[in-house]
């Protein structure tokens, strides 16, 4: 993380995690969590998750503010969206993702663990 770039500088109160890579930084607020997700250059989530949650694609809903860099996912039926800093992001579980390009993505999301789809009304895939 970079003191530089308050994106990526340490962030006061929240719980810090490190899982295949990605840095995470939450907080409980209500029932809610707020996260900071930094996904490094390079990081594709068959290559650098897959080997830690051991399931084939992401079963995680991830809603948010995609606030750096570029991400793009790709859905079991082979839609491939892209999500290009400044831009609001829905994603539905079951997707594979990647980081394009040679600046970190940081998503700034928002989840109720095993609620999110339900909560945030995702149609789901």
């Amino acid at each position: 993380m970079s003191q530089n770039n308050p994106l990526l500088a340490p962030m006061k109160g929240t719980e810090h995690r490190e899982v295949g890579g990605v840095q995470i930084d939450m907080m409980r607020t209500g029932d809610a969590r707020v996260k900071r997700v930094v996904y490094p250059v390079g990081f594709r989530w068959s290559k650098n998750m897959r080997p830690v949650v051991g399931t084939t694609l992401c079963m995680h809903a991830h809603v948010g503010f995609l606030a750096q860099g570029q991400i793009n996912i790709q859905y079991a039926d082979g839609e491939t969206v892209e999500f290009v800093a400044p831009q609001v992001v829905a994603i539905a579980p079951g997707h594979e993702g990647w980081v394009v390009g040679d600046t970190p993505a940081v998503l700034i999301e928002f989840d109720f663990e095993g609620e999110t789809v339900q909560r945030m009304g995702l149609a789901p895939r």
